[in-house]
């Protein structure tokens, strides 16, 4: 059962070692015509942002009378960051970001990190060890470093993992190849294990914390964190799939759609050349969708919603 019910929304259509795609399909609307299912993703996205912006730091369960306190506290969570406001406020004009934008830290009003975390909590069966919004700073800025710290309790594996929400897929899946390049090597690991273990430290409610920080210190040499750390890589992206059929059951769509991801997973490894990269245990997740512009707008909205449910008196 999944922790959050994806799989009624998203299909995971190929599951690989070192691959794995989703996609969200479409529905008949009362007129009979076919509808891309945007509605249903956003309110499963929704769902997750409390446990996105807190983590289990906050504990696992909600009282049914804290419900809508919890609901509120994590839509301001969020927007006390500032690239959420920023990202918000530009797509409120009609706005978008383009793919080749500079600042790469404001990608995260996009919400490439909400996904990310939805597909390893549902499909991956990972937990989140930090919630880099909760452990955010005073100046309204998220910790920088992974886009996901997670772990998986089955395989004592340390998950770190990068998302990208862009227009075309190629240009980001080389985004996520130039991350590999820029994190996955010795300095920065060991500035982020550092950084991640010190707030593992002050918390009470992660399983088996010892070993995780063990796993994190500096007496563990790189080869011996390597073997135990999987990198999940999320694109998520548009598609022209989405326009050009509307039921995801056919053959014709089915034959373009794993033309295009098993495509793209051949240019990331193409692009790939980390020196390290036979030491990388590293997933490629494609998330090819109808609109990404369309997706942004409408979270932004509902978790604009969810915020001025404070305002309410």
């Amino acid at each position: 059962m999944k922790l959050f019910g994806a799989n009624k929304i998203i299909k995971e259509h190929i599951s690989e070692a070192d691959l794995c795609t989703y996609l969200v399909g479409f529905d008949l609307k009362d007129n009979g015509e076919r509808e891309y299912r945007i509605n249903e993703l956003v309110k499963l996205l929704v769902n997750v942002i409390p446990e996105f912006a807190f983590g289990h730091h906050c504990g696992e369960t909600t009282d049914n009378t804290e419900i809508i306190q919890i609901i509120i506290e994590a839509a301001k969570a969020i927007y006390s960051i500032d690239e959420f406001q920023k990202v918000r406020d530009l797509y409120s004009k009609g706005l978008s970001i383009e793919d080749s934008v500079a600042d790469r830290f404001l990608r995260r009003g996009e919400f490439g990190e909400l996904i990310l975390h939805l597909l390893l909590r549902d499909f991956h069966d990972t937990i989140p060890l930090i919630s880099k919004i909760y452990f955010r700073d005073s100046y309204g800025t998220a910790v920088h470093g992974f886009d996901a710290v997670h772990i998986q309790e089955n395989t004592k594996s340390l998950w770190l993992g990068e998302s990208k929400l862009y227009t075309d897929g190629k240009q980001g899946v080389a985004a996520l190849v130039n991350d590999v390049k820029e994190h996955f090597k010795c300095n920065y690991l060991n500035s982020e294990f550092a950084i991640i273990s010190r707030k593992v430290h002050l918390l009470d409610n992660i399983p088996q914390k010892e070993y995780w920080i063990d796993l994190l210190s500096n007496s563990t040499t790189l080869s011996e964190q390597l073997d135990n750390i999987t990198i999940p890589l999320l694109c998520t992206y548009e598609s022209n799939n989405f326009t050009k059929f509307n039921d995801e059951k056919i053959k014709a769509f089915i034959d373009d759609y794993e033309s295009e991801v098993r495509g793209l997973k051949e240019y990331f490894d193409k692009k790939n050349e980390h020196p390290l990269k036979g030491n990388l245990n590293i997933i490629l997740l494609l998330f090819p969708i109808q609109s990404k512009k369309e997706l942004v707008v409408n979270l932004h909205k509902k978790l604009s919603v969810m915020q001025s449910l404070g305002d309410i008196e």
